[in-house]
């Protein structure tokens, strides 16, 4: 069984171990529309693809459990990386509980591929050395206590938003008290895919450059003064008087 980061969306954005594991599992389970079909294509020649965007756990669960028990390999894919927002946690807890084994393939997440496709580093020396991930609660399960944008914006770090992107003119207004109406702000839509859309601008205006370009989903919001940041000192790493 295993758990496998599939990216961001480019099919070529993941690692050599997963693509090996695809390549040989008789079992792909993935997270439909979201995962390149491309991927899918390299499963061996009559592998069972099984799509769960309209499967709720007790059904991915008997999969996963089928599978290992006709001792079938499986490769279940999650878009990004599943260490965040990818409701593996859940099925590992019941995997767990049922003895069965699994491991989990790291993948590129989407906010990684956002920072690419904008050419930025998201930490800039004397500029931002902190990035908070985090999203925001509407139908989905509600964020635990002192988990708010105002609580989370409060220390002006660099911010990604995922699954947030529907809501952004009701989120700005959170936002500015900390951030200010001038900081920059991003949003990546289909980050790395062919159909990709980048959109910058500043708290002021993002929420109506958003609902121009008619962005509803998969999209990274990215909020932060290094986004623009252009004079700031080079770091310790290479810099020349560092003892070496």
């Amino acid at each position: 069984m295993h758990f496998i980061g599939a990216g961001p969306g480019a099919p070529d954005l993941v690692t050599v171990r997963a693509a090996r594991i695809i390549a040989g599992a008789p079992v792909c389970l993935y997270a439909g529309a979201l995962v390149p079909r491309e991927l899918l294509e390299t499963a061996p020649e009559g592998a069972r693809l099984v799509d769960t965007a309209d499967l709720d756990l007790d059904q991915i669960t008997a999969e996963l459990v089928a599978a290992h028990q006709a001792g079938l390999d499986v490769a279940r894919l999650h878009s990004g990386d599943p260490s965040i927002y990818s409701a593996m946690a859940e099925q590992m807890r019941r995997l767990d509980a049922l003895d069965v084994p699994y491991d989990v393939v790291p993948g590129v997440p989407a906010f990684a591929a956002a920072a690419a496709s904008l050419k930025r580093e998201l930490t800039v020396p004397g500029v931002g050395q902190t990035v908070i991930l985090t999203r925001t609660s509407a139908r989905s399960t509600p964020m635990p206590p002192g988990e708010d944008l105002a609580t989370l914006g409060a220390s002006r770090a660099t911010l990604v938003l995922h699954l947030a992107v529907q809501r952004i003119a009701e989120l700005v207004p959170e936002l500015v008290p900390n951030y200010g109406a001038n900081c920059p702000v991003a949003v990546v839509a289909r980050a790395s895919r062919d159909d990709e859309l980048v959109l910058r601008g500043t708290l002021a205006d993002i929420a109506e450059q958003v609902e121009a370009a008619g962005v509803r989903r998969t999209a990274v919001v990215i909020v932060g003064s290094v986004l623009a940041a252009g004079s700031f000192p080079d770091s310790h790493l290479y810099s020349t008087t560092r003892c070496r």
